[in-house]
């Protein structure tokens, strides 16, 4: 009989460039708009408030580059770590180490019997792949990828940034500060609304929340740029 399959698409797949792309472009909007709300609340005038963005656009995606490659690199260096020494276990002690994988199954439901020839046969065909899936908790779909994450949070930083700019540029003027706090919100909302449908979240209270999240940002922002400007 031909061999059918159900292939599935599961959004924790997805998790890892989704958790990096949201975070950057939330953060380029938030911060990047703070920023130009800030220093157009302490009297700046049009040119100042772009050179600020662009160096906030410049900052944060090197800032986002950087921090996720060292904290995703770390999880891939603790990963290779453990599999490492999963793989030199194997090698001297594969007894200790088919029980060790037994009893996990036998914790998951199995009956100990049953448990000790699942586990025989999964490390007759991939002895670490199977102590790494189910031991360590270690997946191929979930491997960390630093270079992958640096560049998603970097890209979707300087998107997000782009928000703020760009409305400065569109609408010069008296009226920009509100323009450019309206346009920021409404992104963020959209952003918000974006991540909660591809995760098949609750779509509404994710909108809000990061819209709410994002507009007291910058009103704390432009309110420490009014004091400063007054004091100055």
């Amino acid at each position: 009989m031909p061999r059918t399959t159900h292939p599935e698409l599961h959004r924790s797949e997805r998790i890892g460039w989704l958790r990096a792309a949201v975070l950057g472009a939330n953060d380029g909007i938030v911060s990047t708009a703070s920023l130009m709300v800030g220093v157009a609340a302490a009297g700046t005038g049009r040119g100042e408030l772009l050179v600020t963005g662009i160096a906030g656009l410049v900052a944060g995606a090197m800032s986002m580059a950087a921090g996720e490659y060292v904290s995703v690199r770390s999880q891939s260096d603790t990963e290779h770590a453990d599999l490492s020494r999963e793989r030199t276990e194997l090698a001297t002690q594969p007894a200790l180490e088919k029980q060790e994988l037994a009893s996990i199954y036998v914790a998951r439901g199995l009956k100990p019997e049953l448990a000790a020839r699942v586990a025989e046969q999964l490390m007759a065909h991939d002895a670490l792949g199977a102590h790494a899936r189910d031991e360590l908790g270690i997946s191929p779909q979930g491997n960390a990828r630093p270079v992958q994450a640096s560049f998603t949070s970097a890209a979707s930083f300087a998107a997000g940034s782009a928000v703020p700019i760009l409305t400065a540029l569109a609408f010069p003027g008296p009226r920009v500060v509100p323009i450019l706090i309206a346009a920021s919100v409404v992104m963020l909302a959209v952003l918000g609304a974006l991540a909660a449908r591809v995760g098949r979240a609750p779509v509404l209270p994710a909108s809000i929340r990061v819209a709410l999240l994002g507009a007291m940002a910058m009103a704390v922002t432009a309110g420490v740029g009014r004091l400063f400007g007054a004091v100055v």
